[in-house]
């Protein structure tokens, strides 16, 4: 009698239970990848915001700019090309425009249409009733309804640096 080399149907479903089992363990942490990224993505801003508004305070500093309230422009160009910042207190201002030049970034007014699409942040001017100067950044795409996945910028003020608080428990 000729001996038979193999696996038997019960090792091969013991075998495919298995790996199943490990599938449903490991897959939960691969499913939420998307909204980590979009976290990520929102520390980053914050980080690119933080970044940008050091170096304008700088060059307003330098100018003499830093203590003056309301919307002072801040040359962050060149004396052939200049690029004036719209600022307050010396940091930027809770604008579109403001944040466009300063940080060689796209925003796109919230409802707005996009002009060349590769604007990836909304940005939301009116802020939060009862409070001017705030504006609310949002990554164009994200789910975003009442405070889920969003940064909000406050401006500096005379005795306070420009804030941003990140909310993101519906990235």
């Amino acid at each position: 009698m000729k001996q038979q080399n193999g696996f038997t149907l019960i090792e091969l479903v013991v075998v495919i239970i298995i790996l199943g089992i490990l599938a449903v363990t490991a897959a939960p942490k691969f499913i939420n990848l998307q909204s980590d990224a979009r976290e990520s993505t929102l520390q980053g801003m914050k980080g690119a915001i933080q970044g940008a508004n050091s170096l304008i305070f700088a060059k307003a500093a330098l100018a003499g700019d830093e203590s003056k309230a309301g919307s002072t422009d801040v040359n962050i160009g060149t004396t052939a090309s200049p690029i004036n910042v719209s600022t307050t207190f010396g940091y930027m201002t809770a604008e579109e425009t403001a944040f466009e030049l300063g940080m060689d970034a796209g925003f796109v007014a919230k409802g707005g249409t996009p002009q060349n699409g590769t604007e990836d942040w909304i940005v939301d001017e009116s802020g939060t009733p009862g409070s001017s100067g705030t504006m609310v950044i949002y990554q164009r795409g994200a789910p975003n309804g009442t405070n889920t996945c969003q940064l909000t910028y406050k401006e500096a003020t005379s005795t306070t640096l420009p804030t941003m608080v990140i909310v993101d428990t519906g990235c």
